[in-house]
């Protein structure tokens, strides 16, 4: 296991894309809010667009993670909520790009979820994650995966055989 995380892959399944089966953690345990597509330093939304409000709730969750001292690829487990899942299908390559943009080719185990409404009336998504951090003073072995967020240190661990995963999303 590099860093914290190690991907599950039963034998005989085949690759899943743009997200992992399983995830073994190790470390310190960090269970994220549920984060919308707001800035969260003012409360107010800069888009209605689903796309760029993925991208602002990727940031927001991004920074949690980053405040308990752990990266991009320290998240384990991803939940995302969606409003609207035709316009999530639409909207897959945007979502995609975002996606790539901030953690590369890492996919922590997830799940999207169609609801019906979310707290917030503007909100389109909300996305909830758990991530595996190092202990405070703790370094871990990593290696950098595909563009580095904020110069976050993050780390990738690969099924055995498993195909590149370029596309993204969920």
């Amino acid at each position: 296991m590099k860093g914290g995380l190690a991907i599950v892959q039963p034998a005989g399944w085949p690759a899943p894309r743009g997200y992992a089966n399983g995830v073994v953690t190790r470390g310190r345990t960090l269970h994220v809010a549920g984060q919308i597509g707001w800035d969260a330093a003012s409360g107010q939304f800069r888009s209605d667009d689903l796309a760029e409000q993925f991208a602002q709730a990727l940031d927001n969750v991004l920074a949690v993670v980053a405040a308990a001292g752990g990266g991009p690829g320290d998240v384990a487990r991803m939940t995302v909520y969606v409003t609207d899942l035709d316009a999530y299908r639409s909207a897959r390559r945007a979502i995609g790009a975002a996606w790539r943009a901030r953690f590369g080719k890492h996919f922590p185990a997830m799940a999207l979820v169609g609801v019906a409404g979310l707290v917030e009336p503007r909100a389109l998504v909300e996305i909830e994650a758990v991530a595996a951090v190092d202990e405070p003073g703790e370094d871990a072995a990593r290696h950098d995966i595909d563009e580095p967020h904020e110069g976050a240190a993050r780390h990738e661990v690969h099924a055995p055989g498993a195909p590149d995963r370029d596309e993204g999303g969920l």
